[in-house]
């Protein structure tokens, strides 16, 4: 099991290497092009790719101490090291998001004269497509490996593919006279990065402190009420170990059994938790009943 979970992460780690190699690309792109063209939207929209590399340089590093086997000092894996990745991207989204929406105000506030150059409107067009298409590889290789950290980056690629469709809209429409709206589009693109941010930290810290989707635990209960042998479950509870889930279990089975059908049972349920569930480690305790 160990193995084949190291192996999905090995795996993950092609659709980060694409995802920094594309967000290198389009980061200098957009700057570039938001500098020589004068888009306030275009230029936050490429800091908002800078950020997206670091996080993506973060979630490899996370990736690849995930993979590291149990040792005297981490007895249980290193499989956390991936959230913790996750949250410390989050620290650095939000603080260029802050510094996006800072220059972006100040701009609205100071006002702007002139509209952007409409090639900043084909580059936006153009990088939404290619991070569109980020999205779908990075969404089918997060399918194949069962892996949470590779679907939140397809998650962030499709948010950023918004985000730049976002970005050509506000300077479409800074042709039509209306300079100001590049800069609040710019301000907009700062709110999203802040609030992809935020979205990013809650999700990590909530698994750091070991909260578990409620809705899953009652489709383990689920699972364990219907295998032959279990009258009953005293307790269950369950934690994230990166993208694998560890479930603490208590279960009733008949006093009369003896020692070993009650441990027969209780490799059932180990079995088809782990079946259907892909639950990574079961600890299954039994009571009489």
């Amino acid at each position: 099991m160990d193995q084949e979970k190291y192996l999905s992460l090995r795996k993950g780690e092609k659709g980060v290497i694409i995802s920094i190699a594309v967000y290198l690309f389009l980061a200098a792109l957009k700057i570039i092009v938001g500098y020589l063209a004068n888009s306030e939207a275009l230029k936050a929209d490429g800091l908002n790719n800078t950020t997206d590399i670091v996080s993506s340089l973060v979630v490899f590093i996370g990736l690849r101490v995930s993979q590291r086997p149990a040792d005297d000092d981490h007895p249980y894996g290193h499989w956390k090291a991936e959230t913790v990745a996750s949250m410390v991207s989050s620290f650095i989204m939000m603080a260029v998001g802050i510094g996006v929406l800072f220059e972006a105000v100040s701009t609205v506030v100071k006002g702007k004269e002139t509209s952007p150059d409409p090639i900043s409107a084909i580059t936006g067009l153009l990088c939404a497509v290619v991070m569109y298409l980020v999205y779908r590889y990075n969404r089918t290789l997060a399918k194949k490996t069962s892996s949470q950290a590779v679907m939140a980056a397809a998650k962030d690629n499709l948010s950023d593919a918004w985000v730049s469709i976002g970005t050509t809209l506000g300077i479409l429409g800074a042709q039509l006279n209306l300079p100001w709206l590049d800069p609040v589009t710019a301000v907009v693109v700062g709110l999203l990065i802040c609030h992809t941010a935020w979205d990013i930290f809650r999700d990590s810290s909530h698994r750091l402190t070991d909260g578990f989707d409620v809705n899953e635990i009652d489709a383990f209960k689920v699972t364990v009420q219907g295998i032959s042998g279990v009258k009953g479950i005293k307790d269950l509870k369950a934690r994230n170990y990166g993208s694998s889930a560890v479930v603490d279990i208590v279960i009733l089975v008949n006093s009369n059994l003896n020692v070993r059908d009650a441990h027969d049972v209780a490799d059932k349920v180990e079995t088809e938790l782990r079946k259907e569930h892909d639950v990574f480690d079961v600890n299954v305790h039994v009571e009489p009943n």
